[in-house]
């Protein structure tokens, strides 16, 4: 397993998001050299965890729990004969795109190490937006991506450092839960009766997705005990 590049993007105006002032860093390209990996901070206040990257949108992108994101180059080529065009590492807006990782059966708060320092942590699948449809062109392409659930998956920042093109990938540590990136997709998007099997992974889950599942499962519960 490893990093095939690391990818950053700069703020650039365009017509199709909502985003304040009309910007945004989705057009990710590979990048040269060492790039720092650290955390952001809060969400809405903190942008990308990768150095010379850029969040255009605080209010849904960014913050400790989407600091990194990353997709398997296996998955592109999915989407690739899916759409029947090309797309180049970083054309689904991912910081880390990866070799031989399976991104989709990681399960929530796996950790992986990349190179010699850096310590990432999954946390969820990417939920689409208006901007990812709008820079990919795809009519549907939200309700397709959603449906798919073929999604990279977000990382926190556990160990700073640098990474590099080139880096070996290792799971230091694997939850002995079954909640993986898909299961937890899935959940929050189009199968919500799975919330309950969520909260296995904990804290370990994004905290907006996590507050989420607890929510539903506290709402059933009440509904049942009023029967």
């Amino acid at each position: 397993m490893k990093l095939l590049t690391v990818n950053v993007g700069r703020p650039t105006a365009v017509e199709y998001t909502d985003a304040p002032g009309g910007f945004t860093g989705i057009d990710k390209r590979p990048t040269d050299g060492p790039v720092r990996v650290s955390d952001p901070g809060a969400k809405g206040e903190g942008g990308s965890g990768v150095a010379g990257d850029t969040v255009c949108d605080l209010r849904h992108h960014g913050g400790s729990d989407q600091a990194v994101y990353a997709f398997a180059r296996e998955d592109l080529d999915f989407w690739e004969r899916e759409l029947g065009r090309p797309l180049a590492n970083g054309a689904f807006g991912e910081n880390l795109t990866t070799s031989g990782v399976d991104v989709m059966s990681a399960r929530i708060g796996e950790r992986w190490r990349i190179g010699s320092e850096v310590v990432l942590e999954t946390t969820s699948g990417r939920i689409p937006c208006r901007t990812f449809q709008g820079w990919l062109g795809e009519k549907g392409w939200v309700r397709r991506f959603t449906g798919q659930a073929v999604t990279g998956v977000y990382l926190r920042v556990i160990t700073p450092g640098e990474i590099r093109a080139g880096d070996p990938i290792e799971v230091v540590h694997r939850p002995d839960h079954e909640v993986t990136v898909s299961l937890a997709f899935r959940a929050v998007t189009t199968e919500r009766e799975l919330l309950p099997r969520v909260l296995a992974a904990g804290e370990a889950l994004h905290a907006e997705e996590l507050r989420t599942a607890r929510e539903y499962v506290e709402k059933y519960a009440a509904e049942n005990a009023a029967k």
